[in-house]
Formats: C-alpha cells, sequence, structure tokens
C-alpha cells in the first residue's frame, strides 16, 4: 500500500513537453509502494523556454530529483551544477537529484539500454555488429552504450547524412577501436548490411504510427536480436516481422524501466524492484492503448 502523503513525503518526477502519456508515474509509485517508501512520483509539463526557472524550482520546494524526457535532455546540461561523467560524455542529462540544493545531472539512458538488452535477451555485444536506425537524443545513448560495451562495428541508418557522419565521428573520436559506417535509411542499403549484423536497435519514432523502418523484412533473420525503443505500441511492426522470421525481439518498454529503475536508485539509495515496475509499466501502457 502506497504511504499517505503528507509534509514529509519526497517528491521526485518528469519533466517533458508533451509529458501526459508518460508510464512512468505508474512505474515509480508502484515501485514506491513495494518498497514501503514515502515517495510520490508526478509529471511536470514544462515548456523548453521555462526549463530553468523549472529546474531552479526544484531546490526551492525541496524535491528530491526529476527524470527529463524530450525535449529537455540535452539543454539541461547548462544547469546543472555538477555532472556524472556518462552525462558529460553523452552531453545530455535525463535524471536530476538534488542533494543540499546542488543540481547532480546524470545519464541513466545509456546504462538502462544495456541493462535492458543483456538482461531481456542475453545478449553479449563484445565483438558483434550492430546497426541502429536513426541518429537521434535516444541514438546517442544507444551508440555510446554499444560503444562502450567493446561491439566491433556499428552501422548508422539515418535519412540525413550529415547528422549521422556527425554523431559517428563523435562516437568514433571518443571509441577509436570500434569501426563506424553510416548509411541511407533505405531499404538496399539496410538489405546490404543486415546479413552481417547480429544487432538491430530502431531509435526511430516510426512503430509510432504504424511504419516499419526495415521495408525489406526479408533480411530480418534469425541469428539478429532486433529491439525496438517504441514502447506505444509494445508490438510494433518492426518487432512483428523480427519474430516472424525466428529473431529474439526486445520492446522498447524495456530501455523505460531499466533507465527509471537506475533513478530509482539514485533517490532513494534502494535497490529497485524491477518486477513491480515493469508490470505497472505495461499495464499503465494497456490502458493507455485501449
Amino acid at each position: 500500500m502506497a504511504a499517505e502523503i503528507s509534509g514529509s513525503t519526497k517528491i521526485v518526477g518528469v519533466f517533458g513537453y508533451p509529458v501526459k502519456h508518460s508510464a512512468s508515474p505508474a512505474m515509480h509509485n508502484a515501485a514506491f509502494a513495494a518498497c514501503g517508501l514515502n515517495y510520490v512520483y508526478v509529471a511536470f509539463e514544462v515548456k523548453p523556454e521555462s526549463l530553468g526557472q523549472a529546474l531552479h524550482g526544484l531546490q526551492a520546494l525541496g524535491i528530491r530529483g526529476v527524470n527529463l524526457t524530450i525535449p529537455h535532455k540535452e539543454n539541461a546540461l547548462q544547469f546543472m551544477d555538477k555532472l556524472s561523467s556518462e552525462a558529460a560524455a553523452m552531453g545530455a542529462v535525463n535524471t536530476v537529484v538534488i542533494d543540499h540544493g546542488r543540481l547532480s545531472g546524470y545519464d541513466t539512458d545509456t546504462e538502462g539500454f544495456l541493462k535492458s538488452l543483456v538482461e531481456e535477451s542475453q545478449f553479449e555485444p563484445r565483438g558483434q555488429k550492430a546497426m541502429v536506425l536513426g541518429s537521434g537524443g535516444a541514438s546517442r545513448a544507444v551508440l555510446f552504450g554499444l560503444a562502450g560495451a567493446k561491439v566491433s562495428e556499428i552501422v548508422i541508418a539515418n535519412r540525413t547524412a550529415v547528422r549521422a557522419e556527425k554523431l559517428a565521428s563523435e562516437i568514433a573520436g571518443k571509441f577509436p577501436k570500434v569501426k563506424m559506417k553510416t548509411i541511407p535509411l533505405s531499404t538496399d542499403s539496410i538489405t546490404e548490411q543486415m546479413p552481417s549484423c547480429s544487432l538491430l536497435v530502431n531509435t526511430t519514432p516510426l512503430g509510432m504510427h504504424g511504419e516499419n523502418p526495415v521495408r525489406n523484412t526479408g533480411c530480418l533473420h534469425k541469428n539478429l536480436t532486433v529491439y525496438d525503443l517504441v514502447y506505444i505500441p509494445q508490438s510494433t511492426p518492426l518487432l512483428k516481422e523480427a519474430k516472424k522470421r525466428g529473431a529474439k525481439t526486445i520492446g522498447g518498454l524495456n530501455m523505460l524501466v531499466y533507465q527509471g529503475a537506475i533513478s530509482f536508485e539514485l533517490w532513494t539509495g534502494r535497490k529497485p524492484p524491477i518486477g513491480i515496475m515493469k508490470d505497472a509499466a505495461e499495464e499503465a501502457v494497456r490502458k493507455r492503448c485501449n
């Protein structure tokens, strides 16, 4: 049972714009209740131009911390008093902890992606070739995670070549042992590279709109692990097609849960109840989709 909200209840939450769709409040509040912690998690819709004021307001209100989602992760850097090494390297913050009035910024997306990949599919990244679709903010976390886990090669498929090349160059500069390649987000290019890949990660939002970024689904193979970061719907067109061809599949809700679990531990100092968080997030998504 959740603790009764009172003057001693610690407040955490998420800043985003928009943020009404977020499954994080249900996930975290279920975890707090299971652990008997007097915390509450709230979604705050914060416009981009108000981010600085909102972050400084956390200090004044005694709020323990927040997650940051689109479009705030990169803009938040300038307001932090301290950055973790991961957040500094990523150039993005998705978790803020307020301690003695100081704002500390962390990146839990990278570790959350890697943990969910390994725990949910038993995929071992070291020495593998991966293809990543897209080059936005979510792609950065995936690329940093895979490069840090010592994959041998990463292929970035993106519609805008300049953006992909810039990101590939940044990763290569930080992880010189990882071979980087960029290709168009086109059927022919993806089809050519897919047979030698053991991991495919989709970071584009196409699955949310019922679209499959891999037009030639015949190139998906049984030795492939396919991870789609979209979690609404939980089973995207890409995941459905990959499953038909015998590939291992992972939905985006897993990354949400695992990155959230790391945030939970940063705020509370307690080990997170992963299973409870996952069940609550799945139920929240089911309700939203009905």
